[in-house]
């Protein structure tokens, strides 16, 4: 290899995105995981869990991809640290979705009738903030090749924006399930725990994709 393409490397960006792509799907995964509960069915409650495994995997050969490839100097306006950041955040999305299904399969976890509106409100919401994380990593591309241009980088930040905003809406309804939870504490006795887990760990996932937009708001503001 030429001591140019050393230095210049093989863009991590469009890896990148397809990461981000990759742990979105498992957090969209949770939705039908949680359908599976309420409905008490342990089969597709394995079914969702092994899907949310496999893309968790993909996921992962992406990330040691990226990490292998990336070298430590490369002519672009991300450097390296950055990149292995903003990866981190989104490898979480994965991870997370993945602890949500694993604890779900091995506690046959059927969601309670009073949890059922709550906690499929918060899930479907917390996707819509993944989604909105995974369009900013869209726009990668787009800041790099424009050189972080002041109409993008606006763009971007009205994004991220969003993003914040969404999150907010997340820790609302996060609030709002936990309450219904603690209601029915007596009734579900030591399972309240678990539930109360599985609750924060979905919520969690909003929190990492917002963690993405803001860590690509810093360095927009470098």
């Amino acid at each position: 290899m030429a001591w140019i393409d050393q230095l210049v490397g093989r863009s991590p960006i469009a890896p990148m995105q397809k990461h981000m792509q990759v742990a979105v799907l498992c957090a969209r995964e949770v939705v039908p995981l949680l359908e599976a509960m309420a409905v008490g069915d342990n089969d597709s409650i394995r079914d969702c869990r092994a899907k949310i495994d496999r893309l968790e995997h993909e996921a992962d050969q992406i990330k040691h991809e990226i990490r292998s490839h990336t070298p430590k100097r490369f002519m672009m306006a991300l450097d390296r640290r950055t990149i292995l950041e903003i990866l981190d955040y989104q490898d979480s999305i994965a991870d997370v979705a993945q602890d949500i299904a694993e604890l779900a399969d091995q506690r046959s976890m059927h969601l309670p009738d009073a949890l059922k509106e709550p906690v499929l409100s918060l899930a479907n919401r917390v996707v819509v903030a993944c989604e909105q994380g995974q369009r900013i990593i869209d726009e990668l591309d787009e800041l790099v090749e424009t050189g972080f241009g002041d109409a993008e980088v606006a763009r971007v930040d009205e994004m991220i924006s969003e993003l914040g905003r969404l999150e907010t809406e997340t820790d609302a309804l996060l609030d709002k399930a936990a309450r219904k939870l603690f209601s029915i504490e007596e009734e579900l006795g030591v399972a309240t725990i678990f539930w109360h887990q599985v609750i924060r760990q979905i919520a969690t996932l909003a929190d990492l994709s917002e963690r993405v937009g803001n860590r690509l708001r810093l360095l927009m503001a470098n």
